[in-house]
């Protein structure tokens, strides 16, 4: 059986087992591939919107107080991520002797979302917060800070202006750092002298699931509006 047979009837029975649509299952697969099989971000409707999952016992879904949906999509994962992350290997080692090797710069590694509109190529990569567009045969890329990217959002008629749907709604390709541009990294404006360079806030996952817990209550008292909730909701989940 080759490894394409392997992965599609692999889709096959996991989306036929967990009453799934295939495109589902899919989608899972691709972000876990991306992951080397330990990690995945994805979004799709039938998965409770964007998402992440990781391998020991983390996930979280935007449907988050579906729990019998959270159950099904952690079986998904653990069912995939095994041969995820041999298709992880296979496509790194291709990429490392320069066969099928992407569009993109070298050490960027997989991307968990890719895609094209009109002449331009994208690639989101998650681990290193990277975007990379190909336009006219020049490959840009950006510093995607905290947004995870899953696909474009807009690109206007005659005009090179493109927006991206992230988790925090539209990001617009302008309002992103561009790092490199046709292989030459770009300078990046030297801090004052004794100042720390500003990190992205982080928070352990497990912090954010009950201070979003604890909004819902709040939520439910009428104390936070449903526009309050869900602002506060996309801050805290943007800290992971």
């Amino acid at each position: 059986m080759s490894q394409r047979s392997e992965v599609q009837n692999t889709i096959e029975k996991v989306a036929a087992d967990n009453g799934v649509s295939e495109a589902a299952v899919q989608a899972l697969f691709d972000a876990l591939v991306a992951g080397g099989g330990t990690m995945a971000q994805f979004s799709h409707p039938e998965l409770g919107g964007m998402g992440q999952w990781s391998r020991g016992g983390m996930l979280m879904i935007g449907d988050m107080f579906n729990y019998q949906l959270k159950a099904r999509v952690d079986h998904i994962c653990s069912q995939l991520a095994d041969l995820a992350s041999q298709q992880h290997a296979m496509r790194r080692d291709a990429q490392g002797s320069g066969a099928g090797r992407g569009w993109w710069p070298e050490g960027l590694g997989l991307p968990s979302s890719s895609g094209a509109q009109n002449d331009m190529r994208y690639a989101f990569f998650p681990a290193e917060r990277r975007l990379a567009i190909s336009d006219g045969g020049t490959v840009t890329v950006y510093d995607t800070d905290d947004h995870l990217i899953s696909g474009v959002s807009q690109q206007q008629s005659g005009s090179r202006s493109v927006a991206f749907t992230s988790q925090k709604g539209e990001v617009r390709l302008q309002d992103l750092r561009q790092v490199s541009r046709g292989g030459d990294e770009a300078r990046a404006p030297q801090p004052t002298l004794g100042a720390e360079r500003p990190r992205p806030e982080t928070a352990p996952a497990d912090d954010v699931l009950r201070k979003i817990e604890g909004l819902s209550e709040l939520l439910k008292k009428g104390l936070l509006t449903d526009d309050e909730f869900r602002t506060k909701k996309a801050e805290l989940l943007a800290r992971l």
